[in-house]
């Protein structure tokens, strides 16, 4: 078996990468729970929790950006906040007209933001842990197109796309348990 010590600017980002994975596997799990309870109808808290999420990312790229300047560079970062921010502003907007309306934003959403994550995850392979990014972006990209598809439905529903955040949150614990080895190598 070899290990490759890592460089103490990417074990200090993995560390704080891992901190933001845990605390964001916390939030989409309790944020599932309580939008899943939620979206039965479309309504203020729905419409709500539905731009609570993207806002939540814009923070954790936020964090991101600032904490791992050694994975590479931070353009794909911005991208994310500013993909997010609008995602944000849309869901609000959409939710004034229904159900099929946020879908259409929120599938939108998660296919772009799942593009950005599928490649920083790719760029950051060095670091360790990245495999269950990368897997979450390509999943995030697939579920976003069904959010699309499912807008055109007779009866569309948001429990689906509240049940979005559970796979990704796993996803997000897994990859902060995988980034503990290089985290440890400060």
């Amino acid at each position: 078996m070899t290990t490759i010590a890592a460089s103490p600017g990417l074990s200090e980002a993995a560390s704080a990468l891992r901190r933001l994975y845990f605390i964001r596997f916390a939030f989409a799990i309790v944020w599932a729970g309580v939008t899943i309870a939620a979206a039965q109808e479309i309504g203020p808290l729905a419409v709500a929790l539905f731009v609570l999420y993207p806002l939540f990312d814009v923070g954790a790229a936020i964090y991101d950006l600032r904490s791992s300047r050694a994975t590479g560079s931070p353009t794909l970062l911005y991208v994310n906040i500013a993909v997010s921010l609008i995602a944000a502003v849309g869901v609000g907007v959409a939710g004034a007209s229904g159900v099929p309306a946020v879908l259409r934003v929120w599938g939108a959403w998660a296919i772009v933001a799942g593009l950005v994550q599928l490649v920083v995850g790719v760029t950051r392979r060095r670091m360790g842990g990245q495999w269950p990014m990368i897997i979450s972006g390509g999943i995030s990209v697939l579920a976003g197109g069904s959010f699309i598809v499912a807008a055109a439905a007779d009866d569309p529903s948001l429990i689906n796309a509240a049940g979005y955040a559970i796979p990704g949150a796993i996803f997000f614990l897994i990859a902060a348990i995988r980034l503990g080895r290089t985290a440890k190598d400060s």
